[in-house]
């Protein structure tokens, strides 16, 4: 037997691949199925089920292209409704693979579809378990984002989640290994340990949703402190039960050169949105006027879908060259499968023939120090729970998921410094304030981490952050 974590870091996510004999299984794939084709043609194995633990928000499944590409049938837990051919499991029920066995563990709360699947291995031994976002490494699965779909409250989904722990996972021998759907980093949860796989004896000593006293302490400590989840969360649900494009199709519709002359005239025609890839460090220094830059090198099909919202909306794209291919699938993985093509050549091509180029200034610390003066105005795009832990001094926390809101009310005839932790989310929100006609700001490299080493500003006193999420 051989069980294979494949962890996605963009998106904090975890696929399982479970082989025994000639047979395998894959839990939670993602939208890109090549890697797992390869994997089973290299250990030459068929794969025999698809596993999804519940209908995904924050990303797609690759659950559909997978089952076309292999014959293999997808299962979902009891209560699953999608709108495609499917085996939907009844509690309890056992799944062979070669000489392995996977049961069926019910495990409503964080969905009402949600399921656990209980590996059990050559001689009979519970192994493993395949939580999907029932459990994580230091938390619970978020009770809030299935209410749309059922009659149910947020407190009556927090109250189906504690039974599911309490009647199916608490009693579960504590040597079993815990292998969760998430890790830290993804929105499905707000403690998450750094781990991406532990044993179920020290999550029942670690996990704070797994040490309350009774179901109403329960309740209360998985609700508080729940911030609103991305917007594109229902799009992906949508997505993963009605279904969708093949990814084949996504690639060959959004892998089109668009040559510089052209590339307005088609942004026009099709209202798309230019989203350029670069890193901070080159988009600041010229891009297409209006573009939004979301950097490929960092959170960025998250980022994407919490500020672009629309998966349908058009995209064009301009990428570092080489990269176009691992843009569209980065962005189809949270179901943006709009791309309407890509700027040929780059941005060194538009800036050669002399078309009109934009610029964010943008300075260091250094010189961040030497501008600032008691009247300065800064505005800091960190999350609350950084900022709350440690920010300059009279600094205005605005955060980056927000600018929607309020970018509306900046006034541009007053000059501010903005910043986050590291100059990646702060150079995404210089777009933006740009894109919109707010021009009147600098943008500060290396954020809040290059502005402590000053050691030039005053700041309020640290305060852990596990304190304050």
């Amino acid at each position: 037997m051989k069980v294979e974590q494949i962890y996605t870091g963009c998106l904090a996510q975890g696929a399982y691949y479970i082989v025994s004999e000639n047979e395998a299984a894959i839990i939670d794939p993602l939208r890109e199925v090549t890697p797992y084709l390869d994997r089973l043609n290299k250990d030459n194995v068929t794969l025999k089920y698809i596993f999804e633990t519940h209908f995904h928000a924050d990303f797609v499944s690759g659950h559909l292209d997978l089952s076309k590409k292999t014959g293999a049938p997808i299962v979902y837990g009891p209560t699953a409704a999608p709108e495609f051919e499917t085996i939907i499991a009844e509690d309890n029920q056992i799944f062979e693979i070669g000489k392995v066995k996977i049961k069926v563990l019910h495990t409503p709360g964080h969905t009402m579809e949600s399921s656990t699947y209980l590996l059990i291995d050559e001689n009979g031994t519970e192994t493993a378990i395949f939580t999907g976002d029932t459990l994580f490494l230091g938390d619970v699965g978020r009770p809030d984002l299935a209410q749309k779909a059922t009659s149910l409250t947020q407190e009556d989904l927090a109250g189906i989640l504690y039974d599911s722990l309490q009647n199916k996972i608490m009693p579960l021998d504590d040597s079993i290994t815990v292998y969760p759907a998430h890790g830290a980093g993804s929105a499905c949860g707000k403690n998450m340990q750094k781990e991406t796989v532990d044993i179920l004896g020290n999550q029942k000593k670690t996990n704070y949703a797994l040490n309350q006293p009774d179901k109403a302490s329960f309740i209360k400590e998985v609700l508080d402190g729940l911030t609103a989840p991305p917007k594109y969360f229902g799009m992906n649900v949508a997505l993963n039960k009605g279904g969708y494009e093949s990814l084949d199709i996504v690639m060959d519709k959004g892998l089109q050169p668009v040559a510089p002359e052209n590339f307005e005239a088609l942004a026009e025609e099709t209202g798309a949105l230019i989203l350029d890839t670069r890193g901070a460090a080159e988009f600041h220094k010229g891009f297409v006027p209006n573009s939004i830059n979301i950097g490929l090198k960092g959170d960025f099909a998250p980022w994407v879908g919490t500020l672009i919202i629309d998966v349908k909306h058009p995209l064009l794209l301009i990428t570092d060259e080489g990269t176009e291919e691992e843009v569209i699938t980065r962005l189809s993985r949270v179901g943006f499968d709009n791309v309407v093509g890509y700027l040929q050549g780059g941005f060194e091509a538009w800036k050669n023939t002399g078309k009109e180029i934009d610029e964010i200034k943008r300075i260091t610390p250094i010189e961040f120090a030497e501008q600032f003066s008691d009247k300065s105005t800064v505005i800091d795009v960190r999350k609350l729970t950084e900022y709350s832990a440690e920010h300059i001094d009279n600094a205005y926390n605005k955060p980056l998921d927000a600018i929607s809101d309020w970018a509306r009310t900046i006034d541009d005839s007053e000059h501010f410094f903005l910043h986050c932790a590291g100059g990646y989310r702060s150079m995404i929100a210089a777009s933006i304030l740009n894109s919109h006609g707010i021009r009147n700001f600098t943008e500060i490299e290396g954020g809040f981490n290059g502005i402590k080493k000053t050691e030039k500003f005053p700041t309020t006193d640290f305060v852990c952050q596990s304190k304050t999420s």
